[in-house]
């Protein structure tokens, strides 16, 4: 089969490639024909080695697919089922399940580590992003990462629900709780930053501040829902004519840098929640005194994939996507073929691109 394998951090290209086979199907286990793949930034940041994988390794984990076999014991879905693929499958027996955050285990993320999933060349083993790896025409997962989705969903909407929207309107419904009435500030209008600003305007925040550096990015985030958009250097004007000049109740950082998450504490007021989205680096420290901390009152919270049980919180976001609440569409900038992956990785790297999504026959 075919598929874009990374061989080491910092590579120019992908080597796309059509002899990979996989392991065998164990206990427990599903193997998925992909249908649809997002290109997310956390793809890029596996490339560029700000997200520490196992090599070589093939990326993608946000994606959507058909069930084609299922080991031993798995009742959960069956050949044939739709289902959207859960990159942090929950193991259901850690402290992490057991204490309600099942989006913290990582029984299976730590198993990715050790067992490669793929084969090329011959026997030479190749791992997957989150034991994932979209980014190829067939993966298998643990039942637990396969998660049955209704028939007439386009796979390229589930797959978005897999890791984007999960994502951001989870960090909105779950992590900040936002009420109606509330106001909202959101740095950063990638496609994640797209699915807060959505989850800001489905949860009836009355001002969802869109802030970006790019210009061209301010439409669509209106579009899907910010009331007002602004660049960094506009923010202080912002806040004053928004908010009298005391700041949001929210401000969500959703680009992955140590500068985003200030440009969002500097949004929020004082007893509001700054929660942190994106994905940064081990070395990216960020600048808080512990004066600011303390005296300022701010909550800093963090939200790894929206604190989401996907078990929950996938058919939600599917159920509000057929309302017409969740504007999917929007989101997709392009859709591709596999073979595009270099061009899109380049696209991704550019930043005025939102969701590239590949599609498989």
């Amino acid at each position: 089969m075919r598929g874009a394998l990374l061989h080491a951090v910092g590579d120019e290209k992908l080597d796309i490639r059509d002899d990979f086979t996989l392991t065998p199907v164990g206990p427990g286990d599903v193997r998925v024909r992909v249908r649809a793949t997002g290109v997310c930034h956390s793809d890029l940041s596996v490339l560029t080695g700000v997200l520490p994988m196992p090599l070589p390794i093939i990326p993608g984990h946000e994606g959507a697919g058909e069930v084609v076999e299922v080991g031993d014991g798995v009742t959960t879905v069956q050949p044939g089922d739709h289902v959207i693929i859960n990159w942090t499958p929950a193991c259901g027996d850690c402290p992490s399940c057991v204490g309600g955050q099942p989006n913290l285990c990582m029984t299976y993320m730590m198993k990715s580590f050790t067992e490669p999933r793929f084969l090329f060349a011959g026997q030479t083993p190749a791992f997957g992003m989150a034991g994932c790896g979209t980014w190829a025409e067939e993966i298998i997962v643990p039942w637990q990462g396969a998660i049955k989705v209704d028939p007439d969903v386009p796979y390229e909407a589930a797959a978005l629900i897999g890791c984007g929207i999960t994502t951001g309107v989870g960090a909105v419904l779950n992590t900040a709780k936002v009420r109606p009435g509330a106001t909202v500030a959101v740095v950063g209008c990638g496609g994640v930053g797209l699915s807060v600003i959505q989850g800001a305007r489905i949860s009836g925040a009355t001002t969802i501040l869109a802030i970006d550096p790019l210009e061209s990015k301010h439409a669509l985030a209106k579009k899907v829902g910010a009331t007002h958009a602004c660049t960094p250097d506009q923010l202080m004007d912002a806040i004053g004519t928004l908010t009298g000049g005391q700041g949001f109740d929210h401000g969500f950082e959703v680009v992955g840098k140590s500068a985003a998450i200030m440009t969002a504490w500097q949004a929020t007021r004082r007893g509001g929640d700054v929660i942190v989205v994106g994905a940064g680096a081990m070395d990216d420290m960020v600048p808080l005194s512990a004066f600011n901390l303390l005296f300022e009152g701010k909550n800093l919270l963090s939200s790894l994939y929206g604190d989401a049980d996907v078990r929950r919180d996938f058919p939600r976001f599917v159920n509000l996507y057929k309302a017409g609440k969740l504007d999917l569409d929007s989101m997709i900038s392009s859709r591709i073929r596999i073979g595009d992956l270099n061009d899109a990785v380049d696209a991704l790297r550019g930043g005025e691109v939102l969701r590239q999504i590949v599609l498989f026959d």
